[in-house]
C-alpha cells in the first residue's frame, strides 16, 4: 500500500464486526449506510477505497468522477452490481468475499432440497390445518437421485462436499475452469448433466451469458424430469418457463431463493402471474434471499473482506 493510509467509504449497512477489524488493519473508513446515490457521486473522489453489500451499483455515473479510486469490495459472492469493463480500464481492484458464505449457502440448498422431496414444507401446512396425509407426503430419498451442479466456485463446491455426505451421484459443471472433478463431484459436460440428471442445482454469477439462462429451450434439453435450485440470481432463471416446466411435468420442483424481480410489489403482471403459480404450488419451495444469509457469515464476510484489503497495493 501507499504510505498514506488509505481512506474508505463503507457505503452499505455492514456488520458491526468489520470496524475493529478495518482499524486494527490500519485502514480509516467512514461509514455512510444510508447514503444516496447523489452523495455517493458527489463525495466518491476524497475514497481511496469502497466497500459495498446489495444496495449499491457501481456503475461510470459512480465511477468517473472516482479519480482516487484503488479498490472496491464487495460484502458477498456476485459482482454484478459493479462494471467490470470500467474497472479493469481504470486498474481499480474488485475483490469480493464469496468464500465468507460458502458453507451458509451450501447448508441453505441442501435444506431446500431435502425439505422439497420430503414434503416438509408441505406436510407442516397440511398439518396445521388438521390434515393428516401420509401415502400424499411421501418422500423421495436424495442418496438415489443424481444431482448435477452447474458453476463450481465456492458455493459449487461446497454444496458438492455436503451432497456427497448423503450418497447421491454429483456431477459438476464449470464453462471456466479445467481439471475440477475430485472426490466430492464428477466433471461433467452439460449434455452429461442434462441426459443423466435428477436435479439441477445452479451456482453462476449474474453475467449476460446467464441472464435468462434457465429458459424454455434450456429445460427442453433435459432427457427426464428434473428438480431445480436456484440460490445464485434470480435473473438466471426465466419464472415464466420455469412455471411452464411445472405445468407440463418436465421440472418435478423448485426450491427458490431468488427470484426475477425481488421486489414483489412492483412485479410486471407476467412475473405476478408466475410468481402467484410459485408461491401457490406444494412443489416449490421459496426463501427470501437468505441462503448465504447466516450470523456466522456475516463475520465469516467481513473477515475475508480485510484480509484482501491487506494485499492492496
Amino acid at each position: 500500500m501507499s504510505q498514506i493510509q488509505p481512506i474508505i467509504l463503507i457505503a452499505d449497512e455492514m456488520h458491526p464486526s468489520l470496524f475493529p477489524m478495518l482499524e486494527q488493519a490500519g485502514f480509516a473508513f467512514r461509514y455512510e449506510p444510508t447514503i444516496t446515490r447523489s452523495a455517493l457521486i458527489d463525495q466518491i473522489a476524497e475514497y481511496d477505497g469502497l466497500l459495498i453489500r446489495s444496495k449499491t451499483a457501481v456503475d461510470a455515473d459512480v465511477l468517473n468522477p472516482a479519480r482516487r479510486l484503488r479498490f472496491i469490495g464487495r460484502a458477498g459472492a456476485g459482482l454484478d452490481l459493479i462494471d467490470l469493463d470500467i474497472t479493469s480500464q481504470r486498474n481499480i481492484q474488485v475483490f469480493h468475499a464469496g468464500e465468507g458464505n460458502r458453507d451458509a449457502v451450501a447448508e441453505h440448498t441442501v435444506g431446500m432440497l431435502l425439505g422439497l422431496l420430503a414434503n416438509i414444507a408441505k406436510g407442516d401446512r397440511e398439518v396445521r390445518r388438521g390434515i393428516w396425509d401420509r401415502e400424499g407426503n411421501r418422500g423421495y430419498e436424495l442418496s438415489s437421485l443424481t444431482v448435477g451442479i452447474v458453476g463450481f466456485g465456492n458455493n459449487g463446491h461446497a454444496t458438492a462436499r455436503r451432497l456427497s455426505g448423503f450418497g447421491c451421484r454429483v456431477l459438476c459443471y464449470d464453462k471456466y475452469l479445467t481439471r475440477y472433478g475430485g472426490a466430492y463431484a464428477q466433471e461433467a459436460e452439460m449434455e452429461q448433466i442434462m441426459e443423466e440428471a435428477d436435479v439441477l442445482s445452479l451456482h453462476v454469477p449474474l453475467t449476460a451469458e446467464t441472464r435468462m439462462m434457465i429458459n424454455d429451450a434450456f429445460i427442453a434439453r433435459f432427457e427426464k424430469p428434473f428438480y431445480l435450485i436456484n440460490i445464485a440470481r434470480g435473473e438466471v432463471v426465466s419464472l415464466s418457463a420455469l412455471v411452464r416446466g411445472l405445468e407440463s411435468g418436465k421440472i418435478r420442483g423448485a426450491c427458490l431463493d431468488v427470484l426475477e424481480n425481488e421486489k414483489l410489489s412492483r412485479l410486471t403482471p407476467d412475473q405476478q402471474a408466475a410468481f402467484d403459480y410459485l408461491r401457490n404450488s406444494d412443489h416449490v419451495v421459496l426463501t427470501p434471499h437468505v441462503a448465504g444469509w447466516t450470523h456466522e457469515s456475516y463475520v465469516r464476510i467481513n473477515e475475508v473482506l480485510v484480509s484482501q484489503l491487506k494485499h492492496v497495493r
